[in-house]
């Protein structure tokens, strides 16, 4: 068991360093960054799903930018999709799981806004029901995926693509992205930002 353990922790290892010997999605990771910190800047709000552990780490990363992150500062409008019981449940009951996200960004998603997609495959059909809300409304998408990105790479206007087909090691990624991503608009909105 001792060398088990050890084996999901190198695996996990590998995946990161797979990431950081990776300059290309290190870009990008830094574009989704500042497009970010430009969404808060311009007074708008970034919104957040996924299904599952996906929709865990939704829930996570937008409760790090309305509480704190690093350090104490004003909050930051963040809005996980995955949260509202009523919601998802009338939406689901009334029009179907696959509209459960979409129906809430037209309700609740604004021009100018950014709207992060999570999901390991990236074929879940309500994110992908949802980038087309997003997209109608002038809304930012971003893809957090994994594997080949899937359909939502493609439609996103940026795909942070996990190079795993393991789901454990792609959202163990996953939430590593969203830390930053969190302490990037932290210390760029709030503190002296980041070199």
């Amino acid at each position: 068991m001792n060398k088990y353990i050890k084996d999901q922790i190198l695996a996990s290892y590998e995946t990161k360093k797979k990431i950081l010997e990776n300059q290309p999605l290190i870009d990008i990771i830094e574009d989704v960054c500042r497009r970010c910190v430009d969404v808060y800047r311009k007074g708008h709000k970034t919104i957040l799903a996924g299904n599952g552990g996906s929709a865990a780490d939704a829930q996570h990363i937008a409760a790090e930018l309305v509480g704190r992150y690093g350090f104490d500062r004003p909050s930051l409008p963040s809005l996980a999709l995955t949260t509202d019981t009523s919601n998802l449940t009338a939406i689901g009951n009334d029009y179907g799981y696959d509209k459960v996200f979409s129906r809430q960004l037209e309700g609740m998603g604004q021009e100018g806004d950014l709207f992060i997609g999570i999901s390991t495959s990236g074929n879940s059909i309500n994110i992908i029901n949802a980038f087309l809300s997003a997209k109608e409304k002038g809304i930012t998408t971003v893809a957090l995926v994994g594997r080949d990105g899937g359909k939502m790479a493609q439609m996103a206007d940026i795909a942070i693509v996990i190079p795993s087909n393991d789901t454990p090691r792609i959202q163990e990624s996953h939430i590593l992205i969203g830390h930053i991503i969190c302490d990037i608009i932290e210390k760029e909105i709030f503190a002296n930002g980041v070199s």
